[in-house]
């Protein structure tokens, strides 16, 4: 009986144990098969014993980016009425019409006494303002806004005219309601900024520009703080998933509060909401910061990462796969750096490029060389190598900066001033003045710099250093950065800067600053023909920064200023590029080096999203819509252009016209940028 009773117990466990086997899936012939390797939900435990064996190469890694959608990113448009003073006579009495309602009920509101007196002065111009709030922006930062007259306004000009301060809010017209107003969002106030013209342009009919114009960083946000949010997929909210992916997004993101407690930079606010914030490395490119909290696994063990990273290890140095693989591995961290490290080290300027972006994002200098290159050299990589030198604190960001601030491409040179001043706005090389609180004045020692590394654009006979230059812009940073600080006018020269007036004799070595107003004293000042020295003479003397704007480009248009004057010449994004031929790259993989001078152009991959660039190269307002055909993008019967000083001929094997460029007037493409 004794021997019966342990037979039964002896086979009871060996069900059992079988049983057990097929509920964890350990039969051999399930570990083979890739879908028993990968839960179907989200919501399955992460410490399920299946994912103990998640040791196969095919284990496919659950991202966040597929159960959540990102908001926060999108412009708020605002709109206001506000009143122009200090026309020279071009203003008028606005006609009755709600606008004008609006702005007496605002003028009555903070007492100005006989508003209706003030409206019909000459001197004062009813108009509708407009502007668009960032996504992210903070309560008190400032961003651009523009201003145009009512169509049926007598006014014909607001050129020399300052916004009083005006109130933004968000408004929507309802049938049968009217025009409604929502919250308050911004204030703006500020000189007016229109594109200068000549008097042939004037006779031609284009003084209609003069009716309309903008305000650089004339708007400041006295909202909240604008913050990203995660919302789930419906099939998968809950508050658990929530934290969960919120936990994810902290491990991998978080910073340390004024108690030196570490905070993580997500937090589930509901079942369906995750707010994020913006870690301060990634605050001038958001778009990459989305890219990598999208790549971030969702759920994965130990085992099943390094197996995902020996994968990433062999993708990486596939051009087609560089990108994506970059990305996930600056989604995994810092563990991911030798690995991005050897990239560095392949003969391929895009792998090098993507994996010097990655280490720059986490926070590793070692591809800063790479990242110059590619700056330098290939325009399609330009603007994110130049926005990830700008994320990484280190003297060799400083130095390669400056270097390519010596190239003769204006948007590289500009790009690289915009980088290095995002760095450390306090570098002695461009170090700004303040110019009566209007706008910076920058004047770079360029012509002492020596370029020791190729230039793809230089001309035999140029300087080496790139040349003089002068930038302008009209988004927003208002400033004048003048790229050789011995920069002089030719004479003889008569322009105005508003009501000061720049005049020079021929021969002379100085040239006259002056200015006469009614009611106020004559000023003259005699003041060497230094750019500088005159800006900041005209500026002491009540000269504001459009007029500054104004007499930069009047001069050039004259043949005042022998160097480029140029105009908000950014880098772009989703630009082509042509990646070399299959045998080109196999002799790089071969030698080292592409050993082939002109490789043959035929398959060609956007790099990024010419909408979706980093913020400090993006103008702040909604994209226009254009062709989707890059500046760059090379056909053999198109010609491609950068800048002003980038409109050269695309290269053919039959052509040696190389060097040849398609020069247009600073006015023509001013003019295209203000036309809507």
């Amino acid at each position: 009986m004794k021997s019966s009773v342990n037979l039964f117990i002896v086979l009871s466990m060996l069900t059992a144990g079988f049983t057990g086997c097929q509920k964890l899936n350990l039969n051999p012939e399930n570990w083979l098969n890739p879908a028993s390797l990968r839960s179907q939900s989200p919501d399955e435990d992460e410490t399920s014993l299946t994912e103990e064996f998640e040791t196969e190469v095919k284990v496919e890694t659950p991202f966040i980016g597929e159960y959540t959608q990102i908001t926060g990113k999108n412009l708020i448009a605002l709109q206001g009425v506000g009143l122009i003073t200090g026309l020279n006579g071009t203003g008028g009495n606005p006609p009755p019409s709600v606008h004008r309602e609006a702005l007496l009920r605002e003028m009555r509101r903070r007492n100005v006494k006989n508003p209706n007196h003030i409206l019909r002065s000459p001197s004062t111009a009813l108009v509708i303002v407009k502007a668009y709030l960032p996504p992210l922006i903070r309560k008190g930062e400032t961003f651009d806004v523009e201003v145009y007259l009512p169509g049926n306004s007598e006014a014909t000009s607001l050129e020399g005219g300052w916004l009083m301060e005006s109130y933004l809010a968000e408004q929507a017209m309802i049938q049968g309601r009217g025009l409604l107003k929502g919250h308050i969002l911004a204030k703006a106030q500020g000189p007016i900024l229109i594109p200068p013209m000549s008097e042939e342009d004037r006779k031609k009919g284009t003084a209609g520009i003069l009716r309309r114009g903008r305000i650089l960083s004339g708007g400041i946000s006295v909202a909240e703080d604008r913050d990203l949010a995660l919302y789930l997929r419906n099939d998968f909210k809950s508050i658990r998933n929530a934290q969960r992916i919120a936990n994810r997004i902290g491990g991998r993101f978080h910073h340390f509060d004024k108690y030196g407690i570490e905070e993580p930079l997500a937090e589930a606010k509901t079942d369906k909401k995750v707010v994020l914030k913006l870690k301060p490395r990634y605050k001038h490119n958001d778009s990459r910061y989305l890219q990598v909290v999208r790549n971030i696994a969702f759920r994965e063990t130990d085992v099943a990462q390094r197996v995902r990273m020996q994968k990433l290890t062999e993708e990486i140095m596939i051009p087609e796969k560089a990108e994506r693989a970059s990305i996930q591995l600056e989604a995994i961290g810092k563990k991911s750096i030798p690995i991005l490290k050897a990239a560095l080290k392949s003969p391929l300027l895009e792998v090098r490029f993507h994996a010097a972006v990655a280490l720059a994002y986490l926070d590793d200098g070692s591809g800063l060389k790479a990242l110059a290159e590619a700056a330098r050299e290939e325009p399609a990589f330009r603007v994110y190598a130049l926005a990830a030198m700008s994320a990484i604190d280190e003297p060799e960001a400083h130095m390669y900066l400056r270097d390519l601030m010596s190239m003769t491409s204006a948007e590289t040179r500009y790009g690289a001033f915009r980088a290095l001043w995002t760095l450390d706005k306090n570098d002695p090389f461009i170090r700004g003045e303040d110019m009566n609180g209007q706008f910076l004045l920058h004047v770079l020692e360029t012509e002492l710099e020596t370029v020791v590394d190729h230039d793809p654009d230089a001309k035999e006979g140029n300087p080496k250093n790139g040349g003089p230059m002068i930038h302008i812009t009209h988004r927003k940073h208002p400033e004048v950065v003048l790229f050789g600080s011995k920069q002089e006018f030719r004479v003889p020269i008569a322009v105005r800067a508003g009501e000061v007036l720049i005049t020079g004799a021929p021969g002379t070595e100085e040239i006259t600053v002056s200015k006469y107003k009614v009611g106020e004293p004559d000023q003259r000042k005699r003041v060497p023909k230094n750019i500088a020295v005159v800006i900041r003479t005209a500026v002491e003397m009540g000269a504001s920064y459009p007029d500054i704007a104004q007499m930069i480009l009047q001069a050039h248009q004259q043949g005042n200023v022998d160097g480029q004057v140029e105009i908000d010449a950014l880098p772009e994004g989703g630009r082509m590029y042509y990646r070399p031929t299959e045998e080109d790259a196999l002799m790089a993989l071969k030698s080292g080096t592409m050993k082939s001078n002109k490789p043959k152009r035929k398959k060609g991959a956007r790099i990024g999203n010419q909408n979706v660039v980093p913020n400090i190269f993006h103008s702040g307002g909604p994209q226009e819509k254009t062709s989707k055909k890059s500046k760059y993008d090379l056909d053999e019967d198109e010609n491609g252009k950068a800048s002003l000083a980038d409109y050269r001929k695309s290269k053919s094997s039959d052509d040696d016209d190389d060097d040849k460029f398609i020069k247009q007037t600073t006015f023509q493409s001013l003019f295209r940028y203000f036309k809507k």
